[in-house]
C-alpha cells in the first residue's frame, strides 16, 4: 500500500464531518436494500439469474455486441467503436462541432443569455446526465479545453462540479458533504441567501439548470443496460434530468461500455428488479427509460467504449465485469465506510473499483485492494452474486492485466491513473516484510499441527503485548495500527473448546426453529392480492396522487382538479379527455412542448400493480414531454391495463421510439439523504384510475 494511498486513508478516518456521512449514508442504503429485497420473495433465485445471464453476455460478448450494434443501426441510431479515452474524446468532439448550424441558429434564439455572454460568442452548451465512464475518461476536463460549456443535471453531480472535485460514491456523488457544506456552495457560487434548507437548496439548482435543459445544444448520458435483441439503451434515474438530457437536445450521446449489455427484454425486467431495490432500495427507480429511436428532428448515437475492458474479460479478474453498478458493495464494505470514495483517488471506488480499477487503468491501481478485510460483506450484497474477495485476492496475487496507457494523458498513463510510486508489478503492492509473512503464514496454515501450534503462540503474545486489556493494538508497520484493535485471542483453539453435547444441543435448536418455520403463515408478499388494490398502495406508497373515476364523470373530475389548482392552460395527449368539456370549462388545450404549461395531462399504456408504476410511450400529442416538462402531471389509467409487475409489461416499451415507467414524482436524495421531491420532473403524479 502506497504512502500517498495510507495518507489519504488517515486524513478520511480523522475527518469526524465525513465519519458522520458515511455513517448516515451506509445505514441507510443497508437497511433500505434488505427492506426492498423482502418485497421480491424470489430475490435469491432471480439473484443467481442475473449472475447467469451477465455471465453469458461476457462469456459470448462479440457476438452480443455485433447483433445490439445491427439492431441500434436499424433503429437509426449512429453507433460509434472506441478503443481507449482519447478515441472516445476525439468522437464526442467531432459530433459536437458538426452540429447542424440550424440547430445552433434554434438553440441561440432560446438562450438567455447575459450582456456579457453576448458580447462574445455563446459557447455550445452541453447537459450531462451521470455518467461514470465520462468520468472515466474525464471528458468534462477535454470539452472544457475545446471551449466547450459543460453542465453536470444530477444534483449531486452537480454540487462536486462546483466544487472541484470528483463524485465520492457512484449512487451519491456528495455523499461526503453535509446540508451546511452545499449552503455555503450554493450561496457562494449561485449568490442565495444562505441556508440549510434542502428543499430550498434543491428548487434552487431546480430553476438554474431548467435553462441549462431547454437550451443546450448536446446532451450527454451513460448507458444502464444495452438490449443485444432490439437495440434499445436503458436508463434508470430518480430527478428528471437523464429524460431532459435524452428529450430535449436536438444532439443526444449515449457514452456505453462494452460489457453493459444484456440478450433481451426479459433479461432486462429481471436486473430492474435487482438494480433499484440494492442501490437505493427503491422497488423500481422514479424514471426507468428505453429508447429505441431517435425522436422527430433529433440525432441519437452511442459511443461503445473498450478502455481497457477486453483486457479485463481475458484475464482472472473477467468475473468484474459482471457488475451493474449499484453500489451496494460500497455501502457494505466496512472499509468504504471508513473513507469514502476519495481516498481511492479513482473513478471507481470499494470492492469493485479495487479490482476494475486495476483491471483498467494498470498497475498503479494494485494497492486499492488491500484496503480490504475480505469479509465477504460484499459478495453477500451484490445483486448478480460476484465474488468480489476473490478478485481481490487475485489482484493482490498479480493477477490484473495490464493496459495499454491511453495517450489522452499529459504524462501518457491511462486514464483515472493514481499518479504516485507502487511497490511494483504482480506483487499487489505488498511491501517485503508483508511478503514474507505471507509466505510464512502460506507454510504454516498448510500444515494442521503446525497452525495449532502458531494459535497457542498467538494467544500467548497477545497476552504478553496487553495483559490488562481485552483487545490488542497492532504496530503501526502492519497498516492496521493507526486505527484497528484487534480482540485477544482466544485462551484455547476453537477445536480444543468443542464438545459434542454443544453440536447435539445446536442440532436441536435447529430443529426446533425449522418446526417454527413450518408453522409461520407465508409472508404478505406470496399472498395473491388483488392488482388494482396493490397499484394504489404502492402508487400512494411513492407519492403519487390517486383519484377514482368512471368513464363518464372522467374529465368532470380533471376539471375539478384543475380549477382547485386555478389551472387554465394544459398539454394533452390526442383523444385524452373530452375537449369540448374542457374548453367549457375555460381550458386551454396545447399539443406542444411549453415550459410555462403547469400541468401535462396523459393517458397511460399501463400500470405495475407491484411498483405502483405507470408506463409512457412517445407518440402523438407529445406525451413523453407532457409527462416531464409541467410541475404537475396527471396520467389516465383503466383498470383493466393494470398488470402484476415488469416482467409481463416490458415488451410494450419495444415499439415506441422512447418510452418511460414513472414510479411516483421525481425525487433525489443527494444531500444527506434527505428525501427531496420534485427536482427536475414534475412534483406532482395525479392518477386517475378509471372503472371501466
Amino acid at each position: 500500500m502506497t504512502t500517498e494511498f495510507r495518507s489519504r486513508i488517515r486524513k478520511a478516518i480523522a475527518n469526524p464531518t465525513l465519519q458522520i456521512a458515511l455513517d448516515a449514508n451506509a445505514e441507510r442504503r443497508v437497511k433500505g436494500r434488505v427492506n426492498a429485497l423482502e418485497t421480491l420473495p424470489n430475490w435469491r433465485e432471480r439473484r443467481q439469474k442475473a449472475h447467469s445471464i451477465r455471465a453469458d453476455v461476457i462469456n459470448h460478448l462479440d457476438q452480443y455486441l455485433d447483433q445490439f450494434i445491427s439492431s441500434a443501426q436499424a433503429n437509426g441510431i449512429i453507433i460509434h467503436r472506441a478503443k481507449n479515452a482519447t478515441e472516445a474524446i476525439k468522437i464526442v468532439l467531432e459530433i459536437i462541432k458538426n452540429l447542424p448550424q440550424r440547430h445552433r441558429e434554434h438553440r441561440e434564439g432560446q438562450r438567455e443569455v447575459s450582456v456579457s455572454q453576448r458580447e462574445s460568442a455563446s459557447p455550445i452548451l452541453v447537459a450531462k446526465s451521470k455518467s461514470m465512464v465520462s468520468e472515466e475518461i474525464e471528458l468534462n476536463h477535454a470539452l472544457e479545453a475545446e471551449g466547450i460549456k459543460v453542465v453536470e443535471t444530477d444534483l449531486g453531480e452537480y454540487i462536486v462540479q462546483l466544487r472541484n472535485e470528483k463524485p465520492a460514491h457512484i449512487i451519491t456523488p456528495a455523499v461526503h458533504l453535509r446540508r451546511n457544506d452545499v449552503g455555503k456552495l450554493f450561496h457562494e457560487k449561485l449568490g442565495i441567501p444562505y441556508t440549510e434548507d434542502i428543499p430550498t437548496l434543491t428548487n434552487t439548482a431546480r430553476k438554474v439548470l431548467r435553462n441549462v435543459f431547454l437550451t443546450a445544444d448536446v446532451g450527454i448520458t451513460g448507458v444502464n443496460f444495452g438490449v443485444a435483441e432490439t437495440g434499445g439503451i436503458c436508463l434508470v434515474t430518480n430527478e428528471g434530468n437523464g429524460r431532459m438530457v435524452t428529450t430535449l437536445p436536438p444532439i443526444h450521446i449515449a457514452l456505453m461500455g462494452m460489457e453493459r449489455l444484456v440478450r433481451n427484454l426479459d433479461d432486462l425486467a429481471i436486473l430492474l428488479s435487482l438494480l433499484p431495490r440494492s442501490a437505493t432500495g427503491q422497488k423500481l427507480s422514479v424514471y426507468t427509460q428505453l429508447i429505441h429511436k431517435p425522436l422527430a428532428n433529433q440525432q441519437r448515437h452511442i459511443i461503445i467504449l473498450d478502455n481497457g475492458r477486453t483486457g479485463l474479460r481475458n484475464s482472472p479478474l473477467k468475473e468484474s465485469l459482471y457488475c451493474i453498478r449499484c453500489g451496494a458493495c460500497l455501502n457494505a464494505c466496512p472499509v468504504f465506510r471508513e473513507l469514502s470514495g476519495h481516498a481511492y483517488n479513482s473513478t471507481y471506488s470499494g470492492p469493485i473499483g479495487s479490482v476494475i480499477s486495476a483491471g483498467f487503468f494498470g498497475s498503479d491501481f494494485v494497492p486499492l485492494a488491500q484496503a480490504s478485510s475480505l469479509c465477504g460483506a460484499c459478495k453477500e450484497a451484490c445483486p448478480v452474486d460476484i465474488d468480489l474477495p476473490k478478485l481481490l485476492v487475485r489482484v493482490r496475487s498479480g493477477l490484473a492485466p495490464h493496459p495499454t496507457p491511453s495517450a489522452a494523458s499529459p504524462d501518457g498513463s491511462p486514464k483515472g491513473m493514481l499518479r504516485e510510486g507502487t511497490k511494483g508489478e504482480g506483487d499487489g503492492g505488498l511491501s517485503t516484510l508483508s511478503k514474507l509473512f505471507m509466505r510464512i503464514y502460506s507454510r504454516v496454515a498448510r500444515s494442521p499441527r503446525l497452525f495449532a501450534l502458531s494459535q497457542r503462540f498467538a494467544s500467548l503474545g497477545s497476552y504478553l503485548v496487553s495483559p490488562f486489556s481485552s483487545m490488542v493494538r497492532l504496530p503501526a508497520f502492519t497498516g492496521w495500527g493507526y486505527s484497528k484493535d484487534l480482540p485477544r485471542f482466544a485462551s484455547k483453539p476453537f477445536r480444543a473448546r468443542f464438545h459434542r453435547e454443544d453440536a447435539k444441543s445446536t442440532k436441536i435448536l435447529i430443529k426446533e426453529e425449522e418446526k417454527k418455520e413450518e408453522l409461520r403463515e407465508p409472508p404478505a408478499s406470496a399472498v395473491q392480492i388483488d392488482k388494482v388494490e396493490q397499484f394504489i398502495k404502492e402508487f400512494t406508497a411513492v407519492g403519487g396522487k390517486l383519484n377514482r373515476s368512471n368513464a363518464n364523470d372522467l374529465t368532470n373530475k380533471v376539471i375539478d382538479l384543475l380549477q382547485s389548482k386555478d389551472i387554465t392552460r394544459i398539454h394533452l395527449g390526442a383523444n385524452v379527455l373530452d375537449e369540448d368539456l374542457l374548453q367549457k370549462a375555460g381550458i386551454t388545450i396545447s399539443r406542444t412542448p411549453d415550459p410555462a404549461i403547469r400541468v401535462g395531462v396523459t393517458k397511460s399504456i399501463c400500470g405495475l400493480a407491484d411498483t405502483g408504476s405507470i408506463l409512457e410511450k412517445d407518440g402523438e400529442g407529445e406525451p413523453l414531454h407532457a409527462s416531464l416538462l409541467p410541475e404537475i402531471h396527471i396520467a389516465l389509467l383503466r383498470e383493466s391495463e393494470i398488470l402484476p409487475s415488469l416482467d409481463q409489461a416490458i415488451h410494450l416499451m419495444h415499439e415506441s421510439k422512447s418510452a418511460v415507467f414513472i414510479t411516483g414524482p421525481s425525487r433525489t436524495g443527494d444531500i444527506e439523504m434527505s428525501q427531496t421531491i420534485g427536482v427536475h420532473g414534475p412534483g406532482e403524479v395525479h392518477v386517475f384510475l378509471v372503472d371501466e
